[in-house]
C-alpha cells in the first residue's frame, strides 16, 4: 500500500468507511531499478510507491525521476515499493536496501499499520529505526507523512498524523505531511478501490514531490 499541508484523503483519510490494508493479491514485488546518472534515490514504500495496478513507469517515483531529469537534475532510482508492506517490514528490509549504497531514502510507510490499528508507539519506533539505519549508513532520509480516516477515532487519527511530524522534527529529516493531499478523496484520481491512485493521480503526486526532491538533491551534504 501505501509518504505540503495535512488533509483527510479518500477512503484512506476521509471520514467514510474503514479501508482495507493497501496490498496486492499477488504479494510482494521485487524492487525495480531505473538506470540513469546522478545520486541514487531509493523509495522505500508500499503499494502507493509501487504504483499498484499500473506500469512501473507510471508510479510517482519514476515520474519524479523523469521530471527532474528533464530539468537537468537526473538521479538513479530504485523503487522499493512492496504492496502490503508495513513500517516493520520496511525496518526488516532496510539493511538490504542500504547495501545498494543510496544517497537518499524516501520513506513512504505506515499506512497499512494505521489501517490495521497497530500501536502508534510501534509505528513510530519502526520509522525511527529506519531513519537511524539510513543515517548510520551515511545516507539521508526523507519522510512522507500519511493521515487516517475519521472513523478510527480522533485520538488514534490525530496521534497517527502527529507521529510523522514528531519523527521528522526530532530526527531532523525533511517531511511532507499527508502527502496524498489533492489526490486521495478525488474519485477520478483513484482506481475503483478508492485507495490507489490512477496514472493521473500519480502524475499529480509527482508534480508535488518533484520540486521538493529537487531542492533536497541540491542541498550540500551535512
Amino acid at each position: 500500500m501505501l509518504a505540503v499541508a495535512a488533509l483527510a484523503i479518500g477512503s484512506f483519510t476521509a471520514c467514510g468507511g474503514e479501508a482495507p490494508p493497501l496490498r496486492s493479491s499477488s504479494g510482494a514485488a521485487p524492487a525495480s531499478r531505473a538506470s540513469g546518472e546522478g545520486p541514487l534515490v531509493v523509495f522505500l514504500g508500499d503499494s502507493l510507491a509501487a504504483g499498484l495496478h499500473l506500469e512501473a513507469d507510471q508510479a510517482f517515483p519514476a515520474l519524479v525521476q523523469r521530471e527532474l531529469a528533464s530539468e537537468g537534475h537526473p538521479f538513479r532510482l530504485i523503487n522499493a515499493g512492496v504492496s502490503g508492506d508495513t513500517s516493520a517490514g520496511g525496518l526488516r528490509r532496510i539493511a538490504w536496501i542500504l547495501k545498494q549504497k543510496p544517497d537518499w531514502v524516501v520513506i513512504e510507510l505506515g499506512g497499512n499499520d494505521g489501517l490495521r490499528g497497530i500501536a502508534l508507539d510501534a509505528i513510530e519506533s519502526n520509522l525511527r529505526g529506519i531513519v537511524e539505519a539510513v543515517r548510520t549508513a551515511g545516507a539521508r532520509a526523507w519522510l512522507l507523512g500519511l493521515c487516517l480516516p475519521g472513523n478510527y477515532g480522533p485520538e488514534y487519527r490525530d496521534g497517527f498524523a502527529a507521529l510523522y511530524e514528531r519523527v521528522a522534527h526530532e530526527e531532523d529529516v525533511p517531511f511532507v505531511p499527508c502527502f496524498l493531499e489533492g489526490v486521495g478523496g478525488v474519485p477520478e484520481l483513484n482506481l475503483p478501490d478508492g485507495i490507489h491512485p490512477t496514472a493521473e493521480g500519480h502524475e499529480k503526486l509527482a508534480e508535488k514531490l518533484a520540486p521538493v526532491l529537487r531542492e533536497l538533491l541540491l542541498e550540500p551534504e551535512r
